[in-house]
């Protein structure tokens, strides 16, 4: 086990043409911390954890956070500290300019990831 324990978030911030990349940062049997680098346009798709908590750290840009399965968000910005407690949707798109760049931390390490199916798109 490595005795590590400051680590430079932009060290582990991967940039990808297509979805965003999850870069472990560490982990434990208690959690998983991981860095996420989220491009203008890029989504995280609208996911639960069934058996725990996804906290996020905003380090920069902002984006529209998924707050349920009707696809209602909210703007998260840098600064702001998200928290989707167990079974709660969230998912992200970013809107800035510039990528969105933010720390998540899952616990426990069996929080389980369900991603939800794609919305239905109703034509009136």
């Amino acid at each position: 086990m490595s005795s590590q324990r400051v680590f430079k978030s932009s060290d582990h911030m991967q940039v990808s043409d297509g979805e965003p990349i999850r870069s472990v940062v560490q982990e434990s049997e208690h959690s998983v911390i991981v860095a996420w680098h989220v491009e203008p346009g890029q989504t995280i798709a609208a996911h639960t954890h069934p058996e725990g908590q996804d906290t996020w750290i905003i380090l920069s840009g902002h984006g529209d956070y998924q707050i349920d399965e009707q696809g209602n968000t909210v703007v998260v910005t840098s600064g702001d500290v998200v928290v989707a407690k167990r079974g709660q949707v969230h998912g992200v798109t970013c809107t800035s300019k510039e990528p969105l760049r933010f720390i998540s931390v899952v616990a426990p390490i069996e929080a389980g990831y369900v991603r939800l199916p794609p919305r239905s798109r109703v034509d009136t």
